[in-house]
C-alpha cells in the first residue's frame, strides 16, 4: 500500500488519548486537522489525484507551458471580455427600461403588470445564474457555457425582432404569450453568461505572480465599468433610438449589440486562459452529505478513529482545484471524511470523501450569509427602476432648453457609477488606506458594508424628498394630475438618491464579486459568482412579494382608500414605503455586520 499515515489518536505521542481526555472540559473543540491519513488506495471516478487548480490550460484542456503563457490572459485578454460585456449589458439593460414603457403605451397592460414582468424577467435571469455556474464548474467550462449562453441570448434578440415591427400595427391575442415567452428565454440566456464573465475573466491573471492581487482588484473594478458604459448606452442611445425611429428600430439595435458581444468574445479565444471543470458538484456535494449521516453516530476519540483521509502531496482529488486545508468549522461535516477501521483498504467515495471535498461544502455555507445581506440592496435597486420612474413623471426635466426623457433618469446612477470607479484609485484608496492601512483601501467586506450603509442614506433621503414633493403637489392642485409634470419641481433632485445608490451598488457588488472570487473553492468560482446574481434575482423577486403585500395591506377597494403604492403617486404614500425600506436596510446592515465579524478569510488562516 503506497500511503501515507499521520496514526490515530491513541498512538500518537505527542497527542496521546491521556492528554485529550484530560483536556476534554478545557477544550472540547480539539483541532482535527493533525490526524490525516493520505492514501492512494481509493479507487475513484476521479482517478489518482490532480495538479493545483491554478494550473492554467488552454481550450483543449492541456496545460500550457512556461514558454507560451505570456502570450496567453493577462489585461490583453480581459479587453476582450470587458467589451463583451459591455455589449451584452448594453442588450440587457436596453431591454430592460424599455419593456416597462412598450407594455405600458403598446401593449396597453397596466403600469403594475409591467413592472412585474419585468421584475420577475430580472429575477429569473439573475437567480437562474446558478444553473450557469453548475454548468460551467461541473461540465463545460467557463469559456463553452459562455459560448453556448450568449449563442442563445443573441437568437432571442433576432427572433423577438419581427414582433417588435409588427405588434405596432396590428395586436392579437396570443401576442403576449409570445412576448411573456422570449422574455423568459432571453432571460434563461443571460443566466448562463452572467455568473460566469467575471470568473473567466479574473481566471486571465496568474495566481503565481506578485502583483496578483492589485491585478484582481483592478480587474473587478474595470469589468463593473464595462457594466456601467453599457448600461448608460441602453438608458440614452437605446432610448433616443425609440424616441426617433420607433419600437423596432430600438430592439434591433439591442440584436446589433448582442451580435458585437459575441463577436468580441470569439475573437479573443486565441487568447484565453481556460481552469478545467471540476466534475459534478452535486455529486460531491452528495457524497459528503451521505457519507456523513452514515457516520453521524461515530465518535472522533474512539479506537476505531484512523484519520481523515485526504490523497498525499500536493494533488488534489477534484480536477481543477488544489488542496484545501482543514477547518474547525461545521465538524459534523467532518466525519464524510473521518476513516474508521471498518472502512477497509478501498471505501467507496460514498463512504469516504477527501478533506478537500468536505472543505468545499463547508466554504459554500460559510459564504452565503454575506451575498444574502446584499437582497435589500438589490431590493431598492429593483424599486428605483419603478418607483423613481413614477415620481419623475409628475416632475420637471428639463435642463436648460433640453427636455430628458424620463425613461433616460436611470443613467443617472450609471454616471455616479462611472465618475466613481474612475477616481476610485486615484482618491478613494490612497484617503482610505491612511485609515484603515490596508493596502487597497478597504477590505472586500468593508467595501460591501460601505455600500450597504449609502443605501440606507439614498432611500433615506428618497423618504424625504418624496414627502415633500407629495405635499408641494396637493398644495398646487397636482393631487389628480398624476401624469401632467409640476414646473417649477425639479426631477433633478432625485439625482440625489440616485448617486447615492450607484455610490451603494459600486461598493457593495464591485467588492462582493471579488469576495465571492478569491474565497470560493477553485472548482466552484463560477458558482461562488452566482451566488451575487442569486441575490440580485431573489432582490428582485422580493421587491415584487413587497409591493403586493403593501397593496394588500395598506390599500382598500371598497372602501375607494389607495394604498402606499398607488398609481397615482400623488394619492399614494411612496414617502412611507421608502421609509419602511430604510427600516429594513438598517436591520439588514445589522446583520451584515454581524455576519462579517464572524468570516473569516482563507487567506488568513
Amino acid at each position: 500500500m503506497d500511503a501515507r499515515e499521520i496514526r490515530s489518536p491513541e498512538v500518537l505521542p505527542e497527542v496521546s488519548p491521556v492528554s485529550l481526555e484530560a483536556n476534554a472540559e478545557s477544550h472540547k473543540r480539539k483541532r482535527l486537522g493533525i490526524y490525516f491519513l493520505e492514501s492512494d488506495d481509493r479507487r475513484t471516478a476521479l482517478g489518482g489525484g490532480y495538479t493545483s487548480g491554478a494550473t492554467p490550460v488552454n481550450i483543449h484542456g492541456k496545460p500550457i507551458s512556461e514558454f507560451t503563457i505570456s502570450k496567453t490572459g493577462g489585461w490583453i485578454a480581459a479587453f476582450f471580455i470587458f467589451g463583451n460585456e459591455m455589449a451584452e449589458r448594453m442588450a440587457y439593460f436596453g431591454l430592460s427600461v424599455n419593456m416597462v414603457a412598450f407594455m405600458f403605451y403598446v401593449m396597453h397592460q397596466p403600469f403594475e403588470n409591467s413592472a412585474n414582468a419585468v421584475n420577475n424577467f430580472l429575477g429569473i435571469s439573475q437567480a437562474s445564474s446558478v444553473l450557469g455556474g453548475f454548468l460551467a464548474d461541473a461540465y463545460l467550462g467557463r469559456y463553452w457555457t459562455i459560448a453556448i449562453f450568449t449563442t442563445i441570448y443573441l437568437g432571442t434578440n433576432v427572433i423577438r425582432l419581427p414582433f417588435f415591427w409588427a405588434i405596432v400595427s396590428r395586436q392579437k391575442p396570443w401576442q403576449m404569450l409570445y412576448l411573456y415567452t422570449v422574455l423568459y428565454i432571453t432571460g434563461f440566456g443571460a443566466a448562463g453568461i452572467r455568473p460566469c464573465v467575471s470568473s473567466f475573466g479574473a481566471d486571465q491573471f496568474d495566481e503565481r505572480s506578485s502583483g496578483y492581487k492589485e491585478h484582481l482588484d483592478r480587474f473587478f473594478n474595470f469589468f463593473y465599468l464595462s457594466v456601467t458604459v453599457g448600461a448608460i448606452v441602453a438608458f440614452t442611445a437605446v432610448v433616443y433610438i425609440q424616441m426617433k425611429h420607433g419600437w423596432g428600430s430600438a430592439f434591433g439595435s439591442l440584436a446589433i449589440a448582442m451580435g458585437m458581444s459575441n463577436l468580441v468574445f470569439f475573437l479573443g479565444t486565441p487568447l484565453y486562459r481556460h481552469r478545467l471543470p471540476g466534475g459534478s458538484l452535486l455529486t460531491r456535494v452528495a457524497q459528503v452529505l451521505v457519507a456523513a449521516f452514515r457516520k453521524r453516530n461515530a465518535s472522533f476519540e474512539n479506537s476505531e478513529f484512523v484519520g481523515l483521509y485526504e490523497l498525499p502531496g500536493q494533488r488534489s482529488a477534484i480536477k481543477g482545484s488544489s488542496k484545501i486545508p482543514h477547518t474547525e468549522d461545521f465538524r459534523c461535516l467532518d466525519k464524510a471524511a473521518l476513516r474508521l477501521k471498518e472502512d477497509g483498504v478501498n471505501p467507496s467515495p460514498w463512504r469516504l470523501c477527501t478533506v478537500t471535498q468536505v472543505e468545499e461544502i463547508k466554504i459554500l455555507l460559510k459564504l452565503v450569509p454575506i451575498p444574502a445581506c446584499t437582497i435589500m440592496l438589490n431590493l431598492i435597486l429593483t424599486e428605483y427602476l419603478t418607483l423613481s420612474v413614477q415620481q419623475a413623471y409628475t416632475l420637471n426635466t428639463h435642463m436648460g432648453h433640453l427636455k430628458l426623457p424620463v425613461t433616460c433618469m436611470p443613467v443617472f446612477p450609471g454616471l455616479s457609477i462611472f465618475l466613481l470607479l474612475s477616481l476610485y484609485y486615484s482618491v478613494f484608496v490612497p484617503l482610505s488606506r491612511r485609515i484603515t492601512g490596508h493596502p487597497h483601501g478597504a477590505s472586500q467586506l468593508q467595501r460591501v458594508g460601505i455600500g450597504l450603509a449609502v443605501s440606507i442614506l439614498s432611500v433615506a433621503w428618497a423618504g424625504m424628498f418624496e414627502r415633500y414633493r407629495r405635499h408641494y403637489a396637493i398644495e398646487h392642485g397636482y393631487e389628480a394630475s398624476f401624469l401632467t409634470p409640476m414646473p417649477d419641481l425639479s426631477a433633478y433632485w432625485l439625482l440625489i438618491q440616485y448617486c447615492l445608490i450607484g455610490i451603494a451598488e459600486v461598493f457593495c457588488i464591485v467588492g462582493l464579486l471579488e469576495f465571492l472570487y478569491e474565497e470560493a473553492p477553485d472548482a466552484m468560482r463560477s458558482i461562488g459568482s452566482a451566488y451575487a446574481a442569486v441575490a440580485g434575482g431573489l432582490g428582485c423577486f422580493a421587491a415584487t412579494i413587497l409591493n403586493n403585500i403593501i397593496k394588500s395591506v395598506t390599500g382598500d377597494v371598497e372602501k375607494r382608500k389607495p394604498s402606499w403604492l398607488s398609481q397615482n403617486v400623488n394619492t399614494g404614500r411612496f414617502d412611507y414605503f421608502y421609509w419602511l425600506l430604510t427600516v429594513m436596510s438598517v436591520i439588514n446592515f445589522s446583520a451584515f455586520l454581524f455576519a462579517a465579524q464572524r468570516y473569516q478569510y482563507r487567506q488568513s488562516r
